[in-house]
Protein backbone atom coordinates (compact mmCIF):
# COMPACT_ATOMS: atom_id res chain seq x y z
CA UNK A 1 0.00 0.00 0.00
CA UNK A 2 1.37 3.47 -0.51
CA UNK A 3 2.48 5.66 1.91
CA UNK A 4 -0.66 7.91 2.82
CA UNK A 5 0.48 11.12 2.13
CA UNK A 6 2.77 10.54 -1.09
CA UNK A 7 2.19 13.55 -3.29
CA UNK A 8 -0.49 16.06 -1.19
CA UNK A 9 2.37 18.73 -1.13
CA UNK A 10 4.05 18.18 -4.75
CA UNK A 11 5.25 21.15 -5.60
CA UNK A 12 5.24 23.36 -2.36
CA UNK A 13 7.78 25.36 -0.15
CA UNK A 14 7.41 24.03 3.73
CA UNK A 15 9.04 25.91 6.61
CA UNK A 16 9.34 23.62 9.79
CA UNK A 17 9.83 26.16 12.71
CA UNK A 18 11.17 23.88 15.72
CA UNK A 19 12.91 20.80 14.16
CA UNK A 20 13.40 19.01 17.32
CA UNK A 21 14.20 15.07 18.02
CA UNK A 22 10.61 14.25 18.18
CA UNK A 23 7.57 15.77 16.29
CA UNK A 24 9.68 18.20 14.79
CA UNK A 25 11.41 16.24 12.75
CA UNK A 26 8.76 14.04 11.37
CA UNK A 27 6.98 16.85 10.19
CA UNK A 28 9.91 17.90 8.36
CA UNK A 29 10.47 14.26 6.81
CA UNK A 30 6.33 13.52 5.93
CA UNK A 31 6.60 17.07 3.95
CA UNK A 32 9.19 15.61 1.94
CA UNK A 33 7.97 12.50 1.55
CA UNK A 34 4.55 14.53 0.92
CA UNK A 35 6.17 15.92 -1.96
CA UNK A 36 7.71 19.00 -0.52
CA UNK A 37 10.99 21.08 -0.10
CA UNK A 38 11.81 22.03 3.14
CA UNK A 39 13.49 24.49 5.17
CA UNK A 40 14.30 23.66 8.64
CA UNK A 41 14.55 25.47 11.46
CA UNK A 42 15.96 25.70 15.17
CA UNK A 43 18.74 26.34 17.21
CA UNK A 44 20.55 23.37 16.56
CA UNK A 45 22.72 23.34 13.29
CA UNK A 46 23.69 19.64 13.97
CA UNK A 47 20.04 18.38 14.39
CA UNK A 48 19.00 20.05 11.10
CA UNK A 49 21.94 18.59 8.97
CA UNK A 50 21.00 15.13 10.44
CA UNK A 51 17.11 15.79 9.47
CA UNK A 52 18.54 17.39 6.41
CA UNK A 53 20.24 14.32 4.97
CA UNK A 54 16.76 12.44 5.93
CA UNK A 55 15.07 14.75 3.66
CA UNK A 56 17.05 15.15 0.75
CA UNK A 57 17.29 11.29 1.11
CA UNK A 58 13.34 11.59 -0.28
CA UNK A 59 14.25 13.39 -3.41
CA UNK A 60 13.61 17.17 -1.93
CA UNK A 61 15.51 19.61 -1.34
CA UNK A 62 16.45 20.50 2.37
CA UNK A 63 17.43 24.27 3.17
CA UNK A 64 19.07 24.05 6.98
CA UNK A 65 18.77 27.88 8.75
CA UNK A 66 19.72 27.52 12.41
CA UNK A 67 17.31 30.13 13.88
CA UNK A 68 16.74 31.82 17.45
CA UNK A 69 12.75 31.58 16.75
CA UNK A 70 12.52 34.23 19.78
CA UNK A 71 14.43 37.13 17.80
CA UNK A 72 12.58 39.05 15.85
CA UNK A 73 15.57 39.69 13.23
CA UNK A 74 16.52 36.05 13.15
CA UNK A 75 13.12 35.12 11.88
CA UNK A 76 13.34 37.54 9.28
CA UNK A 77 16.29 36.63 7.99
CA UNK A 78 14.72 32.80 8.46
CA UNK A 79 11.44 33.66 6.19
CA UNK A 80 13.70 35.46 3.38
CA UNK A 81 16.36 32.48 3.23
CA UNK A 82 13.20 30.53 2.59
CA UNK A 83 11.46 32.48 -0.11
CA UNK A 84 15.18 33.58 -1.80
CA UNK A 85 16.11 29.52 -1.55
CA UNK A 86 12.86 28.21 -3.07
CA UNK A 87 11.24 30.91 -4.59
CA UNK A 88 8.62 30.57 -2.80
CA UNK A 89 6.37 29.61 0.84
CA UNK A 90 3.56 27.58 0.51
CA UNK A 91 3.09 26.52 4.10
CA UNK A 92 4.43 27.37 7.47
CA UNK A 93 4.31 24.52 10.17
CA UNK A 94 5.44 26.23 13.87
CA UNK A 95 6.29 23.54 15.80
CA UNK A 96 8.52 25.77 18.18
CA UNK A 97 8.13 24.84 22.08
CA UNK A 98 9.25 26.12 25.48
CA UNK A 99 9.07 23.65 28.03
CA UNK A 100 5.90 24.15 30.93
CA UNK A 101 7.14 25.26 34.50
CA UNK A 102 4.03 22.73 35.82
CA UNK A 103 3.69 24.94 38.21
CA UNK A 104 -0.09 26.12 39.72
CA UNK A 105 -1.13 29.38 38.44
CA UNK A 106 -2.08 30.45 42.06
CA UNK A 107 1.96 29.56 42.76
CA UNK A 108 3.39 31.09 39.69
CA UNK A 109 5.18 33.92 39.61
CA UNK A 110 4.41 36.19 36.95
CA UNK A 111 7.46 36.74 35.41
CA UNK A 112 7.63 32.88 34.59
CA UNK A 113 3.70 33.23 33.30
CA UNK A 114 5.56 35.94 31.00
CA UNK A 115 8.07 33.66 30.03
CA UNK A 116 5.87 31.02 28.80
CA UNK A 117 3.58 33.21 27.33
CA UNK A 118 6.40 33.72 24.39
CA UNK A 119 5.04 30.84 22.49
CA UNK A 120 2.52 32.48 21.28
CA UNK A 121 3.98 36.05 20.11
CA UNK A 122 7.30 33.64 18.51
CA UNK A 123 4.40 31.92 16.38
CA UNK A 124 2.90 35.39 15.65
CA UNK A 125 6.01 37.08 14.73
CA UNK A 126 6.51 33.79 12.36
CA UNK A 127 3.45 34.75 10.44
CA UNK A 128 4.03 38.38 10.17
CA UNK A 129 6.67 37.65 8.58
CA UNK A 130 5.64 35.06 6.51
CA UNK A 131 2.48 36.82 5.45
CA UNK A 132 3.58 38.26 1.93
CA UNK A 133 4.69 35.08 0.83
CA UNK A 134 1.91 33.12 2.00
CA UNK A 135 -0.59 35.47 0.06
CA UNK A 136 1.17 34.93 -2.76
CA UNK A 137 0.97 31.42 -3.12
CA UNK A 138 -2.32 31.56 -1.10
CA UNK A 139 -0.20 29.14 1.04
CA UNK A 140 -1.12 27.73 4.78
CA UNK A 141 -0.19 28.02 8.09
CA UNK A 142 -0.68 24.69 10.72
CA UNK A 143 0.24 25.99 14.63
CA UNK A 144 0.96 22.79 16.86
CA UNK A 145 -0.81 23.63 20.18
CA UNK A 146 -1.81 20.78 22.46
CA UNK A 147 -4.29 18.45 24.19
CA UNK A 148 -3.65 20.61 27.42
CA UNK A 149 -6.85 22.87 26.30
CA UNK A 150 -8.78 20.18 26.99
CA UNK A 151 -7.84 18.13 29.66
CA UNK A 152 -7.94 18.28 33.29
CA UNK A 153 -4.09 17.88 34.29
CA UNK A 154 -2.91 19.85 36.89
CA UNK A 155 0.45 21.87 37.47
CA UNK A 156 0.21 23.40 33.81
CA UNK A 157 -1.75 26.66 34.87
CA UNK A 158 0.22 28.73 32.64
CA UNK A 159 1.32 26.19 30.42
CA UNK A 160 -2.80 26.05 29.59
CA UNK A 161 -3.00 30.00 29.42
CA UNK A 162 -0.07 29.66 26.83
CA UNK A 163 -1.74 27.57 24.79
CA UNK A 164 -5.37 28.73 24.68
CA UNK A 165 -3.22 31.74 23.81
CA UNK A 166 -2.09 30.22 20.54
CA UNK A 167 -5.47 28.55 19.67
CA UNK A 168 -7.09 32.33 19.98
CA UNK A 169 -3.98 33.77 18.19
CA UNK A 170 -4.76 31.06 15.63
CA UNK A 171 -8.19 31.64 15.00
CA UNK A 172 -7.58 35.30 14.28
CA UNK A 173 -5.27 34.94 11.92
CA UNK A 174 -7.03 33.13 10.08
CA UNK A 175 -10.17 35.90 9.84
CA UNK A 176 -7.47 38.33 9.26
CA UNK A 177 -5.27 36.14 6.22
CA UNK A 178 -8.46 33.74 5.29
CA UNK A 179 -9.85 37.16 2.65
CA UNK A 180 -6.44 36.76 1.29
CA UNK A 181 -6.44 33.42 0.37
CA UNK A 182 -4.14 31.66 3.48
CA UNK A 183 -5.24 29.12 5.43
CA UNK A 184 -4.36 28.79 9.37
CA UNK A 185 -5.15 26.02 11.64
CA UNK A 186 -4.06 24.27 14.49
CA UNK A 187 -3.29 20.52 15.63
CA UNK A 188 -3.25 19.58 19.18
CA UNK A 189 -1.65 16.36 19.94
CA UNK A 190 -1.71 14.70 23.53
CA UNK A 191 1.03 12.14 24.61
CA UNK A 192 3.59 11.44 21.51
CA UNK A 193 4.75 8.27 21.41
CA UNK A 194 8.55 9.35 20.81
CA UNK A 195 11.53 9.08 22.33
CA UNK A 196 10.98 11.27 25.29
CA UNK A 197 7.61 9.49 26.28
CA UNK A 198 9.28 6.14 25.84
CA UNK A 199 11.92 7.38 27.99
CA UNK A 200 9.48 8.17 31.16
CA UNK A 201 7.19 5.31 30.51
CA UNK A 202 10.48 3.14 31.07
CA UNK A 203 11.45 4.95 33.85
CA UNK A 204 8.23 4.58 35.20
CA UNK A 205 8.02 0.99 34.91
CA UNK A 206 11.08 0.43 36.67
CA UNK A 207 9.89 1.79 39.52
CA UNK A 208 7.00 -0.31 39.36
CA UNK A 209 8.88 -3.64 38.42
CA UNK A 210 6.68 -3.77 35.46
CA UNK A 211 6.91 -3.28 31.80
CA UNK A 212 6.70 -0.31 29.77
CA UNK A 213 4.33 -1.80 27.70
CA UNK A 214 2.14 -1.73 31.33
CA UNK A 215 2.25 1.84 31.56
CA UNK A 216 1.35 2.19 27.89
CA UNK A 217 -1.76 0.30 28.08
CA UNK A 218 -2.61 2.11 31.34
CA UNK A 219 -2.13 5.47 29.41
CA UNK A 220 -3.81 4.19 25.94
CA UNK A 221 -6.75 2.68 28.21
CA UNK A 222 -8.07 6.59 28.41
CA UNK A 223 -8.26 6.63 24.60
CA UNK A 224 -10.76 5.32 22.29
CA UNK A 225 -8.30 3.27 19.78
CA UNK A 226 -6.24 2.23 22.73
CA UNK A 227 -3.05 3.29 21.48
CA UNK A 228 -0.85 6.06 21.59
CA UNK A 229 0.17 8.06 18.21
CA UNK A 230 3.28 7.78 16.84
CA UNK A 231 5.17 11.35 15.82
CA UNK A 232 4.56 10.69 12.03
CA UNK A 233 0.92 10.43 12.61
CA UNK A 234 0.63 13.54 14.59
CA UNK A 235 2.81 15.12 11.72
CA UNK A 236 0.63 13.68 8.91
CA UNK A 237 -2.23 15.23 10.15
CA UNK A 238 -0.44 18.96 9.75
CA UNK A 239 0.39 17.55 6.33
CA UNK A 240 -3.09 17.40 5.49
CA UNK A 241 -4.05 20.73 6.49
CA UNK A 242 -1.35 21.81 4.83
CA UNK A 243 -2.03 20.38 1.38
CA UNK A 244 -5.07 21.47 -1.07
CA UNK A 245 -6.57 18.34 0.51
CA UNK A 246 -7.81 21.04 3.05
CA UNK A 247 -8.68 23.76 0.66
CA UNK A 248 -11.65 24.27 2.45
CA UNK A 249 -10.57 24.33 6.21
CA UNK A 250 -9.59 27.53 8.22
CA UNK A 251 -9.87 28.15 11.62
CA UNK A 252 -9.92 25.13 12.91
CA UNK A 253 -8.22 23.17 15.84
CA UNK A 254 -7.66 19.19 14.97
CA UNK A 255 -7.25 16.55 17.84
CA UNK A 256 -4.93 14.42 17.61
CA UNK A 257 -5.18 11.86 20.18
CA UNK A 258 -6.11 8.65 19.53
CA UNK A 259 -9.38 9.72 20.85
CA UNK A 260 -8.47 10.81 24.26
CA UNK A 261 -10.08 13.59 23.49
CA UNK A 262 -13.62 14.50 21.65
CA UNK A 263 -13.65 18.15 20.17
Amino acid sequence: MSDPVTGVLTGKAVLVAGVGPGLGHALAVRSALAGADVVLASRSAGRLEAVATEVRATGRRAVVVPTDLTDPAAVRRLVDTSVDELGRLDAVLHNAYLPPSRENLLDSGLDRVREELTSPLMALEMVRRAAPALVASKGSVVVVNSMILRNRLPLFGAYRMTKASLLALARGLSIELGPQGVRVNSIAPGYIMGEAVEASFAKAARARGVTPDVIHDEVAAETDLRRLPRPEEIADAAVFLASDLARAITGQCLDVTSGATHH
